[in-house]
């Protein structure tokens, strides 16, 4: 028998656990479906064979998909930040989040349909804001604020002072 995971990231669907698993599997890299565990009998809230669990990683990160119903909703208390590397990696994360029935936000923020926060973060943002030039960063985080999705080009310049 497999040594069992000691420590892993419990996310509450109403639901459709499986079906986030298998979007997160498709949309990002080193990311896959695990394994669907489904109920041996009936239950209060469903019948036997319904999905109750899915196990799966996000980037690496291994997660549980519990399908505990309506009870509980995700917030921005709780959100995956994605460093991307250039305008394209940040339009693809973005667009797949937000065109699949999500929600833009503020700041490079955006929900997924399930209500699941992502920060999709180019690295050169957060180098800005976290580097020794307290000008460039200030200038960035500025730039920043008035974005839903992060434009690196317009936080490269403002990095640069144009």
């Amino acid at each position: 028998m497999p040594t069992p995971i000691k420590n892993r990231i419990c996310l509450w669907y109403n639901g459709d656990a499986e079906e986030a698993a298998q979007f997160y599997a498709r949309t990002f890299p080193d990311s896959s479906v695990i394994a669907v565990h489904r109920a041996p009998g009936d239950y209060p809230a469903g019948r036997e064979g319904d999905v109750i669990t899915v196990e799966f990683t996000v980037m690496g990160i291994t997660c549980i998909g519990l399908n505990g119903g309506p009870a509980f909703q995700h917030d921005e208390a709780f959100s995956f930040q994605v460093a991307t590397v250039d305008q394209a990696e940040t339009d693809r994360y973005w667009n797949a989040i937000v065109n699949n029935g999500g929600q833009a936000s503020a700041c490079g923020w955006c929900k997924d349909k399930w209500g699941l926060s992502w920060q999709i973060t180019p690295i050169v943002l957060t180098d800005a804001i976290m580097g020794s030039d307290a000008a460039a960063a200030k200038r960035a985080f500025n730039a920043m604020m008035q974005m839903q999705k992060i434009d690196v080009a317009v936080i490269a310049a403002a990095v640069r002072g144009a």
